[in-house]
């Protein structure tokens, strides 16, 4: 099994978007750099803009690796696998960018995303992903799992920030301003977000 697409569309963007979680891979160009792989899961937080390129919501966490990989050098790979369902993963290589609060494209990308209330998870920045190489393969060892529900969590913990005290947690953290192996990371201060239009 496995087979190479041009695009995202029909039953692939189906399956992308029916996945409760995803997975992103990033890496430094220093081959002793520390390689990042992190679970996305926040629902309605991943829109497909068109049919190679994708974006993500890029939420407050402990340290900003996936956003300092992306500043040095875009490689990024997504990955999704089919928890219920045909067994299937997909795996979309591409170039990505992290695109800020005070960056012009950053309120209209903003509106592309109406299922999740953004405000309640202490929003960095939204990452902005071209595929160039877009595969599938067999699932078969990817157990059968259940979703419940997304965790409340996250939404508690950072719905009480607003710009200021976010900033000044983030600037608190190690690896936000720097990445794990001394890349440029968050830029800090953090921009107020823009007006909703």
């Amino acid at each position: 099994m496995g087979k190479t697409y041009e695009r995202i569309d029909g039953r692939l963007r189906t399956f992308i978007e029916e996945q409760h979680v995803f997975f992103t891979a990033t890496a430094p160009l220093d081959g002793d750099g520390t390689v990042n792989l992190s679970p996305k899961g926040v629902s309605g937080s991943f829109v497909l803009l068109d049919e190679l390129r994708m974006a993500y919501l890029d939420f407050a966490g402990s340290n900003a690796e996936t956003v300092a990989h992306l500043r040095e050098n875009g490689r990024i790979t997504l990955m999704w696998c089919a928890f219920q369902g045909p067994p299937t993963i997909v795996r979309v290589h591409g170039r990505g960018e992290p695109v800020f609060r005070d960056d012009p494209r950053f309120a209209g990308l903003l509106e592309r995303f109406d299922g999740v209330d953004h405000t309640r998870h202490g929003l960095r920045a939204i990452i902005v992903v071209e595929a160039e190489l877009i595969r599938d393969s067999c699932g078969y060892a990817v157990p059968f799992m259940s979703y419940d529900e997304d965790r409340p969590l996250h939404a508690k913990r950072f719905a009480r920030d607003d710009d200021a005290s976010l900033s000044a947690y983030f600037e608190k953290k190690e690896h936000i301003a720097t990445s794990i192996d001394g890349l440029p990371g968050l830029p800090l201060p953090l921009p107020a977000l823009p007006p909703a239009r």
